[in-house]
């Protein structure tokens, strides 16, 4: 499972292993890095010349923090946040003191859904921390309200190498992003199918999968499976049959 161990016992991950006898490893293929202060520098932006700020995660909100203490940058107590969800807002805790008057967010995790809240606020001038990999949704949404915005890189996924150390035998790899795809080619550059399955969640993960010349055993969501457990499940079911 190329994802982070699950930070609950109740996982459904845990109940498909003790129900069908599998070990599940979780070992994440990638992970997500700051820019230096140099990098960050190069992209000639003012993080003070901005007076709200809109985060999509919670990893926006620690590498937005840790570079601004990196550059030695103190937010004044008068910016304001712009979350996708209450989940993602009350995770700035870690770094301010919550404030509702400056904490702003939506319910459904979709930047339309916290755009309201935005144009409300039209007299701000909006900061976007992004990662390296992005599409353009933020940017043309405010440009078409007529928002003030400016978006900068301050992290990157990169590939989570393997050690020399580390095993690599298994039944089955699962991934969730095409960059997992990318850091299985990065680590094992002669990697051999064979008999290995590969599962995906989401359309761009599958076709990565298939883009890297791999055959694709489990493709999730699907119509009898909405959530890659459900998926996962099914295929076992109809291979212990086998």
């Amino acid at each position: 499972m190329s994802q982070p161990k699950p930070a609950s016992e109740k996982s459904p991950y845990y109940d498909i292993a003790q129900k069908y006898g599998v070990k599940i490893d979780f070992r994440p293929f990638i992970k997500v890095e700051s820019l230096s202060a140099k990098e960050f520098r190069q992209q000639k932006v003012s993080i003070l010349d901005h007076t709200a700020v809109i985060f999509t995660s919670r990893h926006a909100i620690d590498h937005f923090f840790s570079l601004c203490t990196e550059l030695r940058i103190t937010i004044p107590e008068t910016m304001k946040y712009f979350c996708v969800t209450e989940t993602v807002a009350l995770y700035i805790q870690k770094y301010v003191q919550y404030r509702k008057r400056k904490i702003f967010f939506g319910t459904t995790g979709k930047m339309e859904d916290l755009l309201p809240f935005i144009t409300k606020h039209k007299t701000e001038k909006f900061f976007v921390p992004m990662s390296d990999v992005h599409t353009d949704e933020i940017k043309n949404l405010l440009d078409k309200a007529k928002v003030q915005h400016t978006e900068a890189i301050m992290y990157r996924t990169v590939s989570n190498d393997f050690t020399p150390e580390e095993q690599f035998d298994y039944d089955m790899l699962l991934f969730f992003s095409p960059a997992g795809v990318t850091s299985l080619k990065k680590n094992f550059p002669d990697f051999e199918q064979k008999d290995i399955k590969i599962g995906t969640f989401g359309s761009t993960t599958a076709q990565a999968v298939r883009d890297a010349g791999l055959r694709l055993d489990l493709e999730a969501p699907n119509v009898k499976a909405p959530s890659m457990t459900a998926a996962l499940e099914l295929f076992i079911k109809e291979n212990n049959k086998k």
